[in-house]
C-alpha cells in the first residue's frame, strides 16, 4: 500500500477519486486532499484499475501467512465471499472484534488497517499464486512446461492471466492427463515461412511433454483473410488456389513433424503426444450461415469485437473494413469451439498479434460450454528494421525447398547478429539452456568462429529439411565460400541450380583439344573477338573456383571437368554458368 497510494494520488492517475494518504515514512508527506464521503469509496474500489481488491484477494488466499483476513468488498475482480445471514462472516476473528464484520465499516478504516498490515505482508513469503515468469525466474529447476518455456522466451503471454497462472501449471504438470492444444495456419501462400516456426516450436514442445497437438490449415478462413496487423484488405484468393495452397501447407507441416520425430526425439525419453493435421474447411464449409449466426454469432459481443486494436485501426483507415474481415475473429473462435467439442482442445496458440482472435475464441468457448480454456502467444520474428517477417512485408524466408533452398535457409541463420543469436537458440532449437550458455561462453572466447550462428543454422535446417537438407546446405557453403572442388563434385544438379539460381546453364559435348577459350565462347560467357580473349588473360574467368589466365589451355578431366560431369564457370564476380558435359 505505501507504494500504491502515492501512485493513486499522482496528477496523471486516471482514477476519478483519490483515497486520502496515510502517514508512512516510505513516501513523502501527503498533500491535503478533499475529504471523501463514505459513499465515494465503493465507486473507487469498483474501478477496474483500483489495486485494493486485488490486494484483498491476495490476503484472503489460503496460503497467505497473515492470520486476520479482511472482509471482502464486492468487486468483479474476485469471487464473492461466503455469506452468513445478512452479513459477511470473517474466516478468522480479528483480535478484539466480534466474529461478525460490521456491515457499515468505512472504507477509510479498511485502508488504514490494510496499510498497517503491509509491512508484515512485504516480509512474508509469497503465496502459491505467482505469475508464470516469476515462477520461471525463481524456480528454474522446479520445472513445469510453462515455466520452462517462459524462461526460454517462447511463451510470451497467457490468457486469461489469472486463471492461466493458477491452473495451467498444474494442468501441464508431468503425470497429469494429456491436454490438447492447437494452432492455425492460413494457406495464403503455398509454403510456410520462418515466421510460422515459433508457433510450431510451441506445438512441438507441448508434444514433447506428452500433450496432444493439432495443426489446423485454414482452408476456409483463408478465403476471408485475417485483418490483424494489416492496413488494407487481402486480395481474395480463388477457391482452387486456396485448396492447392492448403495441400502444400499440409505437406510442409507433415515434413516438420516427421523430422522432429525422427531426428530430435529419443524414444527412451518417453511417449510423444499425438499430432494431427486438420483443415477447417471440413467444418466451416458445411456450417449453415443461419445456424452459425444464431449459435456462435449470438454469443459474441459487438462491442468486444469493435474494441480490438486490429479492428479499430482498420476502421480508421481510408479503405475501412469489410464485413468478411470483421467476421474473421468469429470464424477463428468457432474453430476453437469445434476443436474443443470434438477433440477436447483447451489451449490455442498463436503469434502475439493474434491475441484479439484468441480472446474471442476464449469468450465463445467459455460461454457455450462453461469449460476453462486458455490462450498462449509466442513472439513475432522481425527483421533488422523491425518489420514482421512474412509474405505481406515481402521479406519471407520460406520453408519449402522450391522457394528457399536449404543453403539459403542455412545462410539466413548464419548471418544473425550476436545480439540476437542467443535468443534465437532458445526459441528455434531444443538445446538445453545449459548447453546454450556453454555455446555462448565459447563464442565470447572465439567470436571469429561464429559457433552459435552455425549451430543455430544447423539445428533449424535439420528440422525443416532433414539431415540430407543440412548436408546439402553445408556442401553449397563449402563450394561457394571456400572454393571446395570436393564439395562441387558431390553436388547434385538440383543443388547447383539452387545455389546458382540466376546462373545460365548449357549442355556441351567435349571435343578433343577443346580449350578454355572454346568453352567460354560456346557458353556465350564472353564476347567474340579480342575483348573476350583479353578478359581471360586479365584473370576475369575462373573454372570450378580456380582462376585461369591461359585461353589456349586444353580442358582436363578432374581439373576443369569434375567427376560428376559438371563445370562451374564464373566470369567477373557474379556471372555464373553451369556446364553439363554429355557423353564423357
Amino acid at each position: 500500500m505505501p507504494l500504491i497510494l502515492p501512485r493513486l494520488s499522482h496528477a496523471g492517475c486516471p482514477m476519478p477519486v483519490i483515497p486520502p494518504r496515510l502517514p508512512h515514512p516510505g513516501y513523502p508527506a501527503p498533500v491535503t486532499l478533499p475529504r471523501l464521503s463514505h459513499s465515494a469509496y465503493p465507486a473507487l474500489l469498483s474501478h477496474p484499475d483500483c489495486p485494493i481488491p486485488r490486494i484483498l484477494h491476495r490476503l484472503s488466499h489460503p496460503g497467505c501467512p497473515i492470520p486476520p483476513i479482511l472482509p471482502r468488498l464486492p468487486h468483479p475482480g474476485y469471487p464473492p465471499a461466503p455469506r452468513a445471514g445478512r452479513g459477511r462472516r470473517l474466516r478468522e476473528p480479528l483480535p478484539g472484534r466480534s466474529r461478525r464484520a460490521p456491515r457499515g465499516m468505512a472504507a477509510a478504516a479498511l485502508c488504514g488497517r490494510l496499510a498497517g498490515l503491509w509491512g508484515r505482508l512485504r516480509r512474508a513469503p509469497l503465496p502459491p499464486r505467482r505469475r508464470a515468469h516469476e515462477r520461471a525466474r525463481r524456480a528454474r529447476g522446479a520445472g513445469g512446461l510453462l515455466a520452462a518455456q517462459w524462461e526460454r522466451g517462447l511463451f510470451q503471454e497467457v490468457f486469461p492471466a489469472q486463471s492461466a497462472e493458477e491452473r495451467l501449471p498444474e494442468l501441464l504438470a508431468p503425470g497429469r492427463p494429456a491436454l490438447c492444444a492447437y494452432c492455425g495456419f492460413d494457406p495464403t501462400a503455398d509454403s510456410l515461412h520462418v515466421g510460422h516456426l515459433l508457433p510450431l516450436m510451441a506445438l512441438l514442445h507441448l508434444q514433447r511433454a506428452g500433450h496432444n497437438v493439432i495443426a489446423v490449415v485454414g482452408g476456409a478462413t483463408a478465403r476471408l483473410g485475417d485483418p490483424s496487423g494489416r492496413e488494407r484488405a487481402r486480395e481474395p484468393l480463388p477457391a482452387g488456389t486456396v485448396r492447392a495452397h492448403a495441400r502444400a501447407l499440409r505437406a510442409g507441416l507433415e515434413r516438420l513433424f516427421q523430422n522432429h520425430r525422427e531426428l530430435f526425439w529419443d524414444p527412451r525419453a518417453g511417449q510423444l503426444g499425438r499430432a494431427e493435421l486438420l483443415d477447417n474447411a471440413r467444418w466451416l464449409g458445411r456450417e449453415p450461415l443461419l445456424r452459425f449466426l444464431g449459435g456462435a454469432g449470438g454469443r459474441l459481443r459487438m462491442g468486444t469485437l469493435l474494441s480490438r486494436q486490429s479492428c479499430q485501426a482498420r476502421l480508421r483507415s481510408p479503405d475501412g473494413m469489410s464485413l468478411a474481415e470483421f467476421l474473421y475473429p468469429a470464424l477463428q473462435a468457432y474453430d476453437f469451439l469445434h476443436l474443443h467439442r470434438h477433440h477436447g482442445c483447451r489451449i490455442q496458440l498463436g503469434g502475439h498479434d493474434q491475441m484479439g482472435n484468441i480472446m474471442s475464441g476464449y469468450e465463445l468457448v467459455t460461454k457455450m460450454t462453461g469449460t476453462d480454456v486458455f490462450g498462449i502467444t509466442v513472439p513475432l520474428i522481425t527483421s533488422t528494421t523491425g518489420d514482421k517477417l512474412g509474405k505481406t512485408a515481402g521479406n519471407a524466408v520460406w520453408l519449402n525447398r522450391d522457394k528457399t533452398s536449404p543453403f539459403e535457409l542455412y545462410q539466413f541463420f548464419v548471418r544473425q547478429q550476436d545480439n540476437v543469436v542467443e535468443k534465437y537458440l532458445k526459441l528455434f532449437t531444443f538445446l538445453p539452456l545449459e548447453e546454450i550458455a556453454h555455446i555462448m561462453e565459447m563464442h565470447a572466447k572465439e567470436p571469429e568462429k561464429w559457433g552459435p550462428q552455425k549451430r543455430l543454422a544447423a539445428e533449424v535446417t535439420k528440422l525443416v529439411h532433414g539431415r540430407e537438407g543440412l548436408e546439402s546446405a553445408k556442401r553449397c557453403t563449402k563450394a561457394l565460400y571456400y572454393s571446395s572442388v570436393e564439395a562441387l563434385e558431390e553436388m547434385s544438379d538440383l543443388e547447383l541450380q539452387e545455389l546458382f539460381r540466376q546462373a545460365a546453364s548449357a549442355e556441351l559435348m567435349l571435343e578433343p583439344g577443346m580449350t578454355v577459350l572454346d568453352l567460354c565462347r560456346k557458353a556465350n560467357a564472353i564476347p567474340d573477338g579480342p575483348s573476350g580473349y583479353q578478359k581471360i588473360t586479365d584473370g576475369g574467368v575462373s573454372i570450378n573456383g580456380n582462376r585461369v589466365t591461359n585461353p589456349e589451355a586444353v580442358l582436363i578431366l578432374g581439373q576443369h571437368i569434375l567427376k560428376n560431369g559438371v563445370s562451374l564457370l564464373r566470369v567477373g564476380k557474379k556471372n555464373y554458368y553451369i556446364i553439363k558435359w554429355l557423353q564423357l
